[in-house]
């Protein structure tokens, strides 16, 4: 019984290898040609695929590029005196405007400093107004004869020294009360504070590095980005006639606007080493959804195109002949058009010549095209994919066939056990 299961098996096997010989093996069938025909598909059965019309409108010329938000100002707050930190009354992280108190530090050493610097005024005060009185008296003496004038010009002198000892006593006061005056710390303008550097109770210095905190003004913010050299005529132009331009900033992945603003300025000459220049934009950034450091795609909109000729990004086609597109004829053929591309905006752009508006191009299903190809326009929700699938499937109907028959094969010998 065994054996003849076997040698059921073995026919069997024979006998399938067979038929995928023949089916495989003969002229024109599928292990020759594919299910592919001169036009891509089935012999001269229409490709199916989707298309789009060519239209007029405006389209807006933009500049996109990978830009940094920068904050408008930037200060490391430190200690211009040195001494011991009492207090540090900001909150990490808050706003604060110029002038706010940020740290204090011991202000008796310098309090004293203010008092000796009086004193020592006063005393030189007083010398000063004694020697005033004995020029004067100089004075009446000389007119009398009475005194030597080279006793009356001696006094003089004294007088113009202890006149500048003075000055120079009043600025030892006005610096001692400036020390006073540093003790206190201020923000030297508005923004948002960072993390604390030092705490209190801490000996802080002049020459510290990291200083008490740093402060980054984020509103109004700019952003810094660069632009290829090719683009900066026509920016220029619009600068020079005091156009703004409107600068939009995206998320990393380009799809979330976070701000508007407008260009601020050009840098003054162009990187070699790139061939690009540095443009800054300013932002109100009121809510904030910008921050320093912040990587962006910026958009630039430089011009408005009226009446361009305009298509579908996803009709573009690449090759060796340079750009181009599969134009559908009203026979239902595809042809290639060389065409010559303009400005983008989103999936649309522009196209400087060879396309006619009311023409159609192919955006889906032209991977397989070629020159005079015969086509099917299909509707987009019917699904290239679908419809490729219906014409793999009519060019094999040879396997259904043999399916077939082996599934009956099988039957009879199971039916034979």
């Amino acid at each position: 019984m065994n054996r003849k299961r076997l040698a059921f098996g073995l026919a069997t096997l024979v006998v399938a290898g067979t038929a995928a010989f023949l089916y495989f093996g003969k002229p024109g069938g599928q292990g020759q040609q594919g299910g592919m025909g001169r036009h891509g598909f089935g012999g001269d059965r229409p490709f199916p695929v989707q298309a789009a019309a060519v239209t007029s409108g405006d389209i807006e010329v933009a500049i996109t590029a990978l830009g940094t938000v920068t904050a408008r100002n930037t200060a490391t707050v430190k200690a211009r005196v040195d001494g011991q930190l009492l207090r540090v009354p900001f909150r990490e992280g808050e706003v604060v405007k110029a002038g706010d108190v940020l740290a204090e530090i011991d202000p008796r050493p310098f309090q004293i400093a203010v008092d000796q610097a009086k004193g020592q005024l006063a005393r030189d005060e007083a010398q000063l107004a004694n020697a005033r009185v004995d020029l004067q008296r100089y004075a009446t003496l000389l007119a009398k004869e009475s005194v030597a004038k080279q006793q009356y010009d001696t006094q003089e002198a004294l007088v113009r020294q202890d006149e500048a000892i003075v000055l120079s006593d009043r600025a030892q006061v006005d610096n001692a009360k400036l020390q006073l005056e540093f003790a206190r710390v201020t923000a030297p303008v508005p923004g948002r504070v960072g993390l604390r550097q030092v705490d209190a109770g801490n000996i802080v210095r002049a020459s510290d590095a990291n200083g008490i905190v740093v402060i980054t003004q984020t509103q109004p913010i700019n952003l810094v980005f660069a632009d290829p050299a090719d683009n900066l005529s026509g920016v220029l132009e619009h600068m020079n006639a005091k156009e703004p331009l409107a600068v939009e900033a995206f998320d990393r992945d380009g799809k979330k606007r976070l701000a508007t603003g407008k260009l601020l300025t050009v840098d003054n000459q162009i990187d070699v080493t790139t061939g690009t220049v540095k443009l800054k934009a300013e932002f109100a950034n009121a809510d904030n959804a910008l921050f320093p450091n912040q990587f962006v795609n910026v958009r630039l909109r430089v011009e408005t195109r009226h009446d361009a000729t305009l298509m579908p990004i996803a009709a573009i086609q690449r090759g060796t002949q340079g750009t181009f597109a599969y134009v559908v004829s009203p026979e239902g053929t595809a042809a290639i058009r060389p065409i010559a591309l303009g400005p983008a905006s989103g999936e649309t752009i522009a196209v400087e010549k060879g396309l006619q508006p009311g023409e159609r191009v192919v955006t889906d299903g032209a991977d397989k095209l070629r020159d005079g190809a015969k086509v099917e326009v299909t509707t987009p929700g019917a699904g290239v994919a679908a419809a490729k699938e219906g014409h793999s499937g009519a060019g094999t109907a040879g396997d259904a066939e043999r399916r077939q028959r082996m599934r009956e094969k099988r039957q009879q010998r199971e039916g034979g056990q």
